[in-house]
């Protein structure tokens, strides 16, 4: 696959707003010398509509974590020890936390992907473990802190690395012809239906119209070079494609499987929230009623012991949620 191809890099040296700069600023020293880079992604990234008291969504790579949790329970706190955050790294990375910075009357909160420069190559290369950390790096991201220029290389080839996977596994959903529009589309509904999601609605399309103009710098190049290489074929016209290898069943397969794959570690990856996320039952229920619009109101007893007996209403949601009728 193309990796090397500059439009893969796209968006990733734009600049960030006062609040997403300020804010990986702070990360970056609240995780010390360990801190490779801090990457800001999601829907305050894109531009997308939020509320005030949505998070910001980073990346946090690191050296080692061990270095790096240490360092942010002494400059921060922590209800956990670096020892228990490290030892859920090495059993599922990344560890997925919140981090508030107070600043006078300013108060922002992060929510962190923290995961070291190792995990991270090998969660965008041709062979990851889940689909988690590609699915959130094939959209409008940018470094908004780096350590070096070298490190600020490898993030960025590995940004490219995952953009470039693209048709690997979007292939068994790709229609029979296709222009970018399509292609697009049709990556980031595979990726979404990987996950357990809570929005209501098409939101791949709603991720497509908030970030057309990069999703079209990035691939519209990588699908011209795949068709000059052979893996796919152009229209006289150049402007659809199709592929030049069908599916097969053993492809087809191979991809279900992955997905499935991704879903149950992906999934399994919320049962660290207890033990790492903080205020991790209201952030779960102000998710599912910002993204859905369905509230869910919980009793002083499930609230008290969410892990005993909230389990029925965990159970209708994941019945019942808006990623299932659609």
């Amino acid at each position: 696959m193309p990796a090397r191809l500059p439009a893969l890099r796209f968006g990733l040296d734009h600049p960030v707003g006062e609040d997403a700069a300020a804010l990986a600023t702070f990360l970056a020293g609240a995780f010390g010398p360990a801190t490779v880079a801090v990457i800001h992604y999601g829907s305050r990234a894109q531009g997308r509509p939020t509320r005030p008291d949505s998070a910001f969504d980073f990346f946090v790579v690191v050296d080692h974590y061990r270095e790096a949790y240490t360092s942010l329970a002494a400059s921060v706190g922590t209800a956990y020890s670096a020892r228990t955050a490290t030892f859920l790294a090495g059993i599922l990375a990344p560890n997925v936390i919140a981090v508030t910075e107070h600043a006078g009357d300013t108060e922002r909160r992060a929510k962190c992907c923290v995961i070291s420069l190792r995990d991270f190559r090998q969660a965008c290369s041709p062979h990851p473990r889940d689909h988690f950390i590609q699915g959130r790096l094939i959209q409008f991201v940018v470094a908004a802190w780096t350590r070096d220029e070298p490190r600020a290389a490898a993030i960025a080839g590995a940004i490219a690395q995952a953009r470039a996977n693209t048709l690997a596994w979007v292939r068994p959903t790709l229609p029979d012809e296709f222009g970018v529009d399509e292609y697009v589309y049709a990556v980031l509904r595979r990726s979404l239906a990987g996950e357990i999601r809570p929005e209501a609605g098409d939101h791949a399309r709603t991720l497509v119209t908030a970030q057309t103009e990069t999703l079209h710098a990035i691939y519209r190049p990588l699908l011209a070079e795949l068709a000059r290489t052979g893996l796919l074929t152009i229209s006289p016209r150049g402007e659809t494609y199709r592929l030049r290898i069908p599916v097969g069943r053993w492809e087809a397969f191979r991809n279900r499987w992955y997905f499935r794959r991704s879903k149950i570690r992906t999934t399994t990856r919320l049962l660290k929230h207890v033990a790492l996320y903080e205020g991790w039952l209201d952030y779960i229920v102000k998710k599912i009623d910002r993204s859905s619009g369905e509230s869910i109101v919980l009793t002083p007893r499930e609230r008290r012991w969410p892990l005993v007996f909230l389990w029925p209403k965990v159970f209708h949601y994941l019945r019942t949620r808006p990623q299932r009728r659609q």
